[in-house]
């Protein structure tokens, strides 16, 4: 009686955590979004309050897709490979996915979904990156493979050994020159990105020992869950949410004067400037007599190593996409006006 009562309560436990999984992941781009105003307001209630008034929603939300659009396949790619190695190291993989929300996202998991999230991740992550990502890819073709035919030894040796080892070989090969040169320049972490991952991708195609399971995937997914929505918040209380402007002021024949800063608005009356400070500045538009737009005249690199001449902190989405070039400098930007 006692089994029959654990075994049914254990389903109801797992529906009660996803019902607090899926009210609470709607709130995680709102409460982003209410950080990013409060950060950009430097902590002033009424500053924050005027920039939830004029600033669009859409405008928010683009940002926020744009700069966190490669955390999606992240997420996906990962539950994917950890779940799939703990249903291929239990026993009984029914079990398993009874047991472990993580084995049952993968057992569920659509193969479209994970093929729509490698074209993301191949176009958004850093060049850096792409050997995680073909690890991952090598792995999880290995794990589905031993889960959907594992009669199959002879075509799962090539899947889970020969196939990660030949890929893994030639992607060291196409990487060296970018090994080679952030080993001189001494950037440790970009070496280790592009050498271990072909090294290690064999390694999770394959089983571990059922003891060992749910060691070597839960205590990654959870400290992965743990660490992200802070990386998240981080790299978006980061990101623009106003255009950069210049506005020139003077009054009838007197001096002219640049105020640089955030643009929020400009209504009948008045042009609204969040200056970098957290300063609002009301500027009547009788005064204004032009105003620009301020782009970074060269995007800021972490990293000066290339491979084959693709940087190593750049995405694929980066490299191919147009740019528009910026050569002069308006010197309105500089804080002079434009005629002096």
């Amino acid at each position: 009686m006692t089994a029959a009562v654990r075994t049914y309560e254990r389903p109801r436990l797992r529906r009660s955590q996803l019902n607090w999984l899926f009210t609470a992941l709607p709130a995680f781009p709102l409460v982003l979004l209410v950080l990013r105003l409060w950060y950009l307001s430097r902590q002033d209630l009424p500053t924050m309050l005027l920039l939830v008034q004029y600033i669009s929603p859409l405008g928010m939300i683009s940002a926020l897709v744009i700069t966190l659009v490669w955390t999606v396949p992240a997420v996906v790619l990962v539950l994917r490979t950890l779940g799939g190695l703990l249903l291929v190291s239990a026993p009984d993989e029914d079990e398993a996915a009874r047991r472990s929300l993580l084995a049952l996202t993968a057992l569920r998991m659509p193969d479209w979904v994970v093929l729509l999230a490698v074209g993301l991740a191949g176009f958004t992550w850093q060049m850096r990156m792409l050997p995680v990502l073909l690890m991952l890819v090598v792995a999880i073709l290995g794990l589905t493979a031993v889960q959907r035919y594992p009669g199959e030894h002879r075509m799962l040796l090539v899947v889970t050994i020969v196939i990660p080892i030949v890929l893994g070989v030639l992607e060291l090969i196409w990487v060296w020159p970018g090994i080679r040169a952030a080993h001189s320049a001494g950037e440790m972490s970009t070496v280790v990105l592009l050498t271990a991952p072909p090294l290690l991708g064999w390694l999770l195609t394959g089983p571990v020992p059922p003891r060992a399971a749910r060691i070597a995937t839960h205590w990654p997914a959870v400290g992965a869950a743990l660490v992200a929505p802070f990386v998240v918040g981080v790299v978006f209380l980061r990101a623009p949410v106003l255009p950069d402007s210049a506005v020139e002021v003077g009054a009838g024949t007197g001096p002219t004067q640049v105020i640089r800063g955030q643009l929020i608005t400009v209504d009948d009356t008045a042009t609204t400037i969040l200056r970098r400070g957290g300063e609002v500045v009301f500027v009547p538009n009788a005064e204004v007599r032009s105003k620009t737009l301020c782009p970074e005249p060269v995007r800021a690199q972490h990293s000066r190593i290339t491979v084959r001449g693709w940087a190593v902190d750049q995405s694929a989405l980066e490299w191919v996409a147009p740019t528009r070039p910026v050569t002069d400098v308006d010197p309105r930007c500089l804080g002079r006006p434009l005629k002096p």
